[in-house]
């Protein structure tokens, strides 16, 4: 595969997208992050922001240290004989996982769509080796992908008002786990003992865009031993 070409799409006065792909795919990553590394180069001091997501870059520069017409220069020049970097540059993190109705209300229902047993759910969605595409949404949350198909669902009609840290979510084909207490719609099948969000590490987050990451199915009392909350959640009316 050759080297994507960035269509340059204006975010703000001083900030730019790049879209380098049209459709998410895991192989969009590695390259992702090879753009990554040569524009953070290229940009050096002029650098304020660079936010790498499914299929695009934002890029956020000092106005007062680089004009509009060097920005472009320095993008398309970033782009010439750019390489992938490899698949595996990403950390691995093995997240503990409680996999319960009273804490993942939506299991019975995921099983249901998809005409598997509320085991197999598990065993699927704690099987696969998932990759972390983007953080957003509340600080440190990760949307992970690509769930398999037959997991997919739909977010709920009608969102939660509060929904707990360490909660394991699922919406279409992608995976999260809530970092902190906030409003969401995932079907939840599970809860992480895992600290996500935390202002004494680089960045905040644990994970950050390349990573990797597998879930691994725990029983109550290992929940327990791992500070887990087993606070039960309800289904949704």
């Amino acid at each position: 595969m050759s080297a994507p070409v960035p269509k340059l799409e204006v975010a703000g006065i001083d900030s730019l997208t790049l879209r380098l792909f049209d459709h998410i795919d895991e192989s969009n990553m590695p390259w992702m992050l090879a753009a990554s590394q040569r524009l953070r180069a290229s940009f050096g001091d002029a650098l304020i922001d660079l936010v790498p997501s499914y299929t695009t870059l934002l890029l956020h520069y000092d106005l007062k240290r680089m004009a509009g017409m060097r920005v472009r220069e320095l993008i398309a020049e970033a782009f010439v004989d750019l390489q992938p970097t490899s698949a595996e540059s990403g950390r691995c993190h093995e997240l503990p996982t409680w996999y319960d109705r009273s804490v993942g209300p939506e299991l019975p229902l995921l099983a249901r769509r998809s005409g598997l047993s509320e085991t197999q759910v598990i065993e699927r969605h704690s099987h696969h080796e998932y990759q972390v595409f983007a953080i957003g949404f509340a600080p440190g949350f990760a949307f992970m992908g690509l769930v398999e198909e037959a997991l997919a669902a739909p977010r709920l009609s009608t969102p939660r008002k509060r929904v707990a840290a360490g909660s394991v979510g699922i919406a279409e084909r992608q995976t999260a786990i809530y970092p902190v207490v906030s409003p969401g719609g995932w079907n939840l099948l599970g809860r992480s003992p895992v600290k996500l969000f935390d202002r004494t590490i680089d960045g905040y987050s644990l994970m950050q865009p390349g990573d990797r990451v597998r879930f691994v199915p725990i029983d109550h009392a290992e929940f327990i031993r791992l500070d887990g909350d087993d606070s039960p959640l309800e289904a949704p009316l």
